[in-house]
């Protein structure tokens, strides 16, 4: 078996050129195979597997000399390969080109997927949840290494499906959406209905990045009248490391660069070590903020927001723990001509942002919720 001479990019996009024009045809040859590979694309939960797979397949087309169950060079053999190469070099730009429902970044950073050293057959138990999920990706692979499908095929049925569940999320999203296209007389939720919304939205599952939203679209509303703006979101889950960011939102003058205000969001308790934690990652940065603010979701403690106060005098830094419903309420109806407007914007975030950090059903369950509190007003 020799490597194909198409270069991966070019493989990967004729491949899925096939999946686009075959959608109702499935490419694989059992319908055992067709199953796992629609479970796997339509779990909401964990769409890690999705790329992982995708990387794989990509490499076995591209060489079929490489086992497809060895996608790390740390494994023991010459027919290992790097599937992290594959996935950050072709599988991305893939997904970012046709905005496939799948994570924005590599799967290979996610705890189930990073630094493993041992062949990846069907007995091994990958760390993450849910465990049916990574037991069908790696059922996948044996499929592909005993033969019993071709890799470009399944590769093609993944993207098949992805394009399925891309259009049928999109035309739930314009019914959604148009069910909740208001009248001009409609009178706009009154701010505690906002509150009760958000509070609503936020306790559904998978609401993790939903604070940072409410943060972003807070500064975003009101940017030209208070002369700030909050710098470009990065991914959910990013490490701080990674992205050199100080905290998860993260505020500058409209006209200076310089970050003047750094928002850290909670979904547990925020504890002294936490805030210690802050200032270690402000000593080692160059940039000098005036506040840092933790948002959570949790209880706040005494002795907690005590300590944030006492590190003024000390640093030049004003640290704060606040409660984020506390936050947007407050904020509300210090702007409330623009909650309207926030509201609005809320909600382009919240659908703008890819399915790894907000699901699809959290997008759609706002939506019923905001049409749901709305009906009263029509």
């Amino acid at each position: 078996m020799k490597m194909n001479n198409i270069i991966p990019a070019e493989l990967l996009e004729k491949i899925y050129l096939k999946a686009f024009s075959s959608l109702t045809k499935s490419a694989v040859k059992l319908v055992i195979t067709r199953e796992k590979i629609e479970f796997v694309c339509r779990c909401n939960s964990n769409k890690a597997p999705i790329r992982f797979l995708m990387s794989c397949l990509l490499a076995k087309t591209h060489n079929p000399k490489v086992d497809i169950r060895k996608p790390y060079t740390e494994i023991e053999g010459t027919d290992t390969y790097s599937g992290r190469f594959y996935d950050e070099r072709f599988i991305e730009l893939l997904v970012h080109k046709y905005k496939l429902p799948c994570n924005p970044t590599t799967a290979y950073l996610t705890p189930a997927f990073r630094n493993l050293d041992r062949i990846l057959t069907t007995d091994l138990a990958l760390i993450g949840r849910p465990r049916e999920v990574y037991a069908a990706a790696l059922e996948i692979l044996d499929l592909v290494y005993a033969k019993k499908e071709k890799p470009e095929n399944i590769l093609q049925e993944i993207i098949r499906f992805l394009l399925i569940v891309k259009a049928e999320d999109e035309l739930r999203m314009t019914q959604l959406i148009s069910d909740l296209k208001q009248a001009d007389d409609i009178l706009p939720l009154a701010t505690e209905e906002i509150v009760t919304l958000l509070t609503q939205h936020m306790k559904c599952k998978g609401a993790s990045r939903l604070p940072v939203l409410i943060v972003a679209s807070a500064y975003q509303t009101v940017k030209d009248q208070i002369g700030e703006v909050n710098k470009l979101l990065e991914y959910h889950n990013a490490a701080d490391k990674q992205t050199g960011s100080i905290g998860d939102v993260e505020i500058t003058l409209t006209n200076d660069n310089r970050i003047v205000t750094c928002y850290e969001m909670k979904d547990k308790q925020v504890t002294r070590t936490d805030i210690d934690v802050a200032l270690q990652k402000l000593a080692k940065t160059k940039n000098k903020i005036d506040n840092y603010i933790f948002i959570t979701t949790n209880i706040i403690e005494i002795e907690v927001t005590e300590y944030a106060k006492s590190l003024y005098e000390k640093t030049g830094v004003e640290f704060a723990v606040l409660d984020c419903i506390g936050f947007v309420r407050h904020y509300l109806h210090f702007f409330h001509r623009e909650r309207n407007t926030f509201l609005n914007i809320y909600q382009s975030m919240v659908l703008s942002e890819p399915t790894s950090s907000v699901s699809q059903p959290l997008k759609e369950a706002f939506l019923a919720l905001r049409r749901a509190s709305e009906a009263d007003n029509r």
